[in-house]
C-alpha cells in the first residue's frame, strides 16, 4: 500500500522562557547621545587654573567663579568646570593671573628663624633659608616659632598648604621635646591615654622616653601640625618646655637633611602628601 504523503512539521511555538532569552541576547537600542566633547590637549579645570596660580584654593576658586569675579578672555564665567584652553587669557579678581608649576620644598629649619611675617626684624624669615630654589612665591605649611627646629614643608600649593592645615588632618607628626625636668612615668602614662586641652579631647598616638638620653627628652607622635598644641600638652601637667624639634612629618624624615638645608620632594613624595587624606 502507498504510503500517505506527509506535510511539513509543525513547528511548535517558543515558549515564554526561549522567547525572554532570545530577547536578552539581542543587543539593547541606546537612545540617540549627543556626541561627547572632544578634549583639548593642555585643558584646565579654571579651579585649577586659578589655584596653580597661587591666588586661593580650588574651593576659594569656586565661591570667586560663582560670585562672577572671574573673566575668561575679557568674559565673565559662572560656570563650574570651566575649561581654560591654552592661550585663554584668565582675570582674577581684576588681576591678570600666569600659572605657576607647583614646587615642594622639606626645610630642616633651624633655631631663630619663624615662619610668621609680622615679628619685625628681630627674626629672620625661613623663605630665606630656601630663597633662590625657586622664583614662585611659596609659603611654610603651618608655623613655627624661632625655638622650634626641624622639618617644615614650603610650597606654593595652596590646596596643600590648606589641607595640612585643617585639624582634623590624619597624617601622623614625630617631635623630639626637651624639658625643663624629668618627666614623671606617671604623667607619661597619662598623657599616653589622651590629653584635654581647652575643652578639647586630644588623641596621642604615642609618648615615650628617648633611649640613651635624660626623661627630660620625650619622644611624641600625634596628628597635629600645630606647635602651639605640643607645648601646650606638657604645659597642662606643668612642665616647661624648652625646645621641639620635628623629626617627621606625614612620612617625611630628616634622614640625610641637615639643620638648616632643604631639598625638593621627590614626585613619590608628593604623590603620597596628595594621597593623604
Amino acid at each position: 500500500m502507498a504510503k500517505r504523503a506527509q506535510g511539513p512539521k509543525k513547528v511548535k511555538p517558543a515558549t515564554k522562557a526561549a522567547e525572554a532569552a532570545a530577547a536578552a541576547a539581542k543587543p539593547e537600542k541606546k537612545p540617540n547621545q549627543a556626541p561627547k566633547k572632544p578634549k583639548v590637549a593642555d585643558e584646565i579645570r579654571l579651579n585649577k587654573y586659578i589655584s596653580n596660580s597661587g591666588a586661593c584654593s580650588r574651593r576659594d576658586a569656586d565661591i570667586y567663579i560663582q560670585s562672577g569675579n572671574v573673566k575668561v578672555n575679557g568674559i565673565p564665567v559662572t560656570e563650574m568646570g570651566y575649561m581654560v584652553k591654552p592661550g585663554d587669557t584668565v582675570n582674577f579678581d581684576g588681576a591678570v593671573l600666569t600659572p605657576e608649576k607647583k614646587e615642594y620644598i622639606l626645610l630642616n629649619k633651624p633655631k631663630n628663624f619663624t615662619t610668621a611675617l609680622d615679628e619685625g626684624n628681630e627674626y629672620r624669615n625661613v623663605l630665606e633659608l630656601v630663597r633662590g630654589a625657586t622664583n614662585s612665591k611659596v609659603a611654610a605649611v603651618g608655623r613655627m616659632d624661632k625655638n622650634t627646629t626641624g622639618l617644615l614643608l614650603i610650597t606654593n600649593d595652596t590646596d596643600m598648604i590648606r589641607k595640612f592645615g585643617l585639624p582634623n588632618q590624619k597624617s601622623s607628626k614625630i617631635y623630639q621635646v626637651s624639658l625643663d625636668k624629668n618627666l614623671k612615668y606617671e604623667d607619661l602614662e597619662k598623657i599616653s591615654g589622651g590629653v584635654t586641652i581647652d575643652n578639647h579631647r586630644l588623641a596621642i598616638e604615642e609618648i615615650s622616653y628617648i633611649e640613651n638620653e635624660p626623661k627630660s627628652e620625650v619622644g611624641l607622635k600625634l596628628k597635629t601640625s600645630n606647635i602651639k598644641v605640643v607645648r601646650a600638652i606638657f604645659e597642662h601637667f606643668k612642665y616647661d618646655v624648652l625646645r621641639i624639634d620635628r623629626v617627621s612629618f606625614a612620612g617625611l624624615t630628616k634622614k640625610n637633611l641637615p639643620r638648616g638645608n632643604w631639598r625638593f620632594l621627590t614626585d613619590q613624595e608628593i604623590i603620597n602628601l596628595k594621597n593623604i587624606k
